[in-house]
This record gives C-alpha cells, sequence and structure tokens, in this order.
C-alpha cells in the first residue's frame, strides 16, 4: 500500500491569515497582504513553476507600489508560513514500520520546496514525491497525479491519498486512488 500526502494543512500548517498576522499588526494589512499575494493568480503560477519568487515580487510592487514594504517583508519570510503539524508527521514512521511506501503530492512553489527538502528532516522518510513546481503541474489537474503514478509506477488501486481540499480528493479518485479528505491527524490512523 501507498500513503501519499499533501503537504500543505496535511504536514505542514498553510495558514496565510495567521502568518500574515505575526508580520503586521494593523488588520487591513493584513487583509491586503492576503489578497495581493496569496489570492493572486501570481501564486498559483509560482506553484506551477512558471513564475520565480523575485518575479512574483515585482508584479506585486507593481500593482500596489504603496505596500513595496510590505510585500518585501512578506515574501522575504514565505518559509515561516510552513510550520510543522507534528501529529501527522509522527506517524510517518510508523506507516514505513507497516511496512508501506510514503510519497508525497504537493503544490508547492521553488522557494518554499527548497526550505522543506533542505530543513524538514522527516523527508527522508518518503520514498519519492512530486512537487507541482517540477513538473508545471496543480493539483487538481489530472496530470499532476498522472506523474506521479508514472514515476513511481504506482498502481492507483494501491494508493491512499490524503489532502485537505476535496476538489484534490475528486480528482485522485478520478485517477483510481482512495481519496481521503484530510481533517487531521486520526484520519491517516483509520487506515494502519
Amino acid at each position: 500500500m501507498n500513503f501519499i500526502f499533501d503537504f500543505g494543512n496535511v504536514l505542514v500548517d498553510f495558514k496565510p491569515v495567521e502568518y500574515l498576522s505575526k508580520l503586521f499588526t494593523d488588520k487591513s494589512v493584513v487583509e491586503k497582504m492576503h489578497n495581493l499575494i496569496f489570492k493572486s493568480p501570481e501564486w498559483l503560477i509560482m506553484d506551477q513553476g512558471q513564475l520565480t519568487h523575485n518575479e512574483a515580487v515585482k508584479i506585486f510592487c507593481t500593482r500596489e507600489p504603496d505596500y513595496q514594504a510590505q510585500i518585501h517583508i512578506t515574501m522575504k519570510n514565505a518559509n515561516g508560513i510552513l510550520s510543522r503539524i507534528n501529529e501527522t508527521i509522527e506517524l510517518l514512521p510508523k506507516i514505513r514500520d507497516f511496512g508501506y511506501r510514503l510519497y508525497y503530492l504537493s503544490n508547492m512553489q521553488r522557494e518554499l520546496r527548497d526550505y522543506l527538502l533542505d530543513k524538514h528532516e522527516y523527508i527522508h522518510l518518503f520514498n519519492g514525491g512530486i512537487f507541482s513546481c517540477d513538473v508545471n503541474s496543480i493539483k487538481p489537474s489530472p496530470e499532476i497525479y498522472r506523474h506521479l503514478i508514472n514515476k513511481y509506477n504506482l498502481i492507483p488501486e494501491e494508493c491512499i491519498f490524503f489532502d485537505d481540499v476535496e476538489e484534490n480528493i475528486s480528482a485522485a479518485e478520478k485517477e483510481g486512488m482512495k481519496g481521503v479528505l484530510f481533517i487531521d491527524a486520526k484520519c491517516v490512523l483509520n487506515y494502519l
């Protein structure tokens, strides 16, 4: 059996408003940065690997020149948005002990991917995985699921995919995987 995990809100927190609230006390700035950066089409284009961090900063600064300082602070510290969800991470060695294989499938831009690979030591527990920026495709596009299946010669019916977004779960199921909407680590325990 193959256990496949998303990163955001499954293995690491991805809560932009909470992250921004730590950077800025002014709620209007928090809202502005959330909408300008995290809700922007550019954020998804970065996840697709088709726009760099620096290119996105230039676009955001052109779009909102009065907020250049806040944009730079937000983007410079973006790694701070990825804090570990220990309850899930602590299950990874147990899954391996049961003889199951571990993979990841996550929408992620290059800078955040590099940070995860460098600073999150549990990555070595995975047999492999796909970050969207490496294949220029994001969930829920069928192509990203097929990349994972083909790269590791996985049998979809032998895969359980955990994600916090219903649309991504549905897309995985269309590719033959068992999809599980991630609420907390307990939902993983149901499959051990």
